[in-house]
């Protein structure tokens, strides 16, 4: 101790270990919260794949060929999942198991004998993602294609009046006037690049349908 160096009162010494004690306790909760960011952030990224609801959905039964049960407006705990927005699939999430399956039997789905379609979003089938497949009428050999995060960037101001149906609306059909040409914009499943297309006709109105489903819209709503 240097020469002339005050001693400290009892209240110097009640208010140095006062800020002590907060100095911890700052500490201590800085640590808590940074513990919470990392859960959250890994939380997050998990539900951006598969929960595990999603996952025993797609996997129930397990085979590529078996068509998935179609929620539909019949069902009011169906109906609620129907109108919440889909969150968007990650790059790891289409790598793993469960989106290869879950393709083949979303296509299986839109292709039963019971409910045959011409497009199917992910939520159709339980599964809060955004999957849409589209049948191509405007390709050769119509075929049906999937798109990953689609998003219409635009809608032609021009539109027409025409009828639709739904897997999730059964034994009901409808008009709705829809844009008769679109651009949509989603990821490409091996480079994970932002694509874009132009699309006009029938096959624009499926587009239009089916990410409807994606933001919790059905056509009847």
């Amino acid at each position: 101790m240097k020469e002339n160096t005050p001693i400290l009162t009892k209240k110097d010494e009640k208010r140095l270990l006062k800020q002590s004690n907060m100095a911890r306790v700052g500490f201590r909760t800085y640590v808590f919260v940074a513990i919470l960011a990392v859960v959250a952030l890994v939380t997050t990224n998990f539900y951006i794949g598969f929960t595990p609801v999603e996952q025993k959905r797609i996997l129930r039964k397990g085979e590529s060929t078996e068509a998935m049960h179609v929620f539909t407006n019949l069902n009011k705990r169906e109906l609620r999942f129907l109108h919440q927005k889909a969150a968007p699939l990650s790059r790891r999430a289409i790598r793993m198991k469960e989106y290869a399956l879950l393709e083949k039997r979303m296509l299986a789905t839109v292709l039963d004998s019971a409910h045959v379609g011409v497009g199917i979003a992910a939520p159709q089938v339980g599964i809060g993602k955004r999957l849409i497949a589209v049948q191509r009428f405007d390709k050769e050999g119509e075929p049906f294609e999937f798109y990953i995060n689609p998003t219409i960037e635009y809608y032609s101001p021009e539109q027409q009046w025409g009828w639709e149906g739904c897997l999730s609306v059964p034994g009901e059909r409808d008009t709705v006037l829809r844009s008769t040409q679109v651009i949509v914009s989603y990821r490409d499943r091996d480079s994970w690049e932002l694509l874009r297309d132009t699309v006009a006709g029938y096959t624009a109105v499926i587009f239009q349908h089916e990410v409807d489903h994606l933001n919790g819209k059905l056509y009847i709503d």
